[in-house]
């Protein structure tokens, strides 16, 4: 499988769950958890679907920039979305308080993915 073709895939599995997540944010969780826990779900979904238009760019700027740390830049928004929503997700569905110590270690992949992709722009040394 190519770059390009990982990155689409991605992109497009976690565009589906972050609009799933949102719908079921929207109009399945209101009488099911604390409403004061309904931003964080939104806050996970809004962290998603940025970080899958940002794997999307990807594809877009992969001719003009290194191939090594676009595919880091990838994987640090991959592990983001994983990490940072998905344990937001399950704070808010289980409840369980101690995963929010996880979340940040998703936001510093985020960090970590955006600082790599200006580190390939200003490396277009091929691989």
């Amino acid at each position: 499988m190519t770059i390009h073709s990982a990155l689409i895939r991605g992109a497009a599995i976690s565009g589906f769950v972050g609009v799933a997540a949102g719908a079921f944010g929207a109009h399945g969780l209101k009488n099911h958890v604390d409403p004061a826990l309904l931003p964080i779900w939104h806050t996970a979904v809004l962290y998603q679907l940025i970080h899958t238009l940002a794997l999307l760019m990807l594809v877009g700027v992969a001719a003009h920039v290194n191939q090594q740390a676009l595919r880091w830049s990838g994987r640090l928004f991959a592990a983001g979305i994983v990490i940072f929503s998905g344990s937001l997700y399950v704070l808010v569905l289980s409840n369980v308080k101690w995963l929010g110590a996880i979340t940040p270690i998703g936001g510093v992949c985020f960090l970590a993915g955006w600082l790599c992709l200006a580190l390939a722009a200003g490396s277009k040394g091929g691989q």
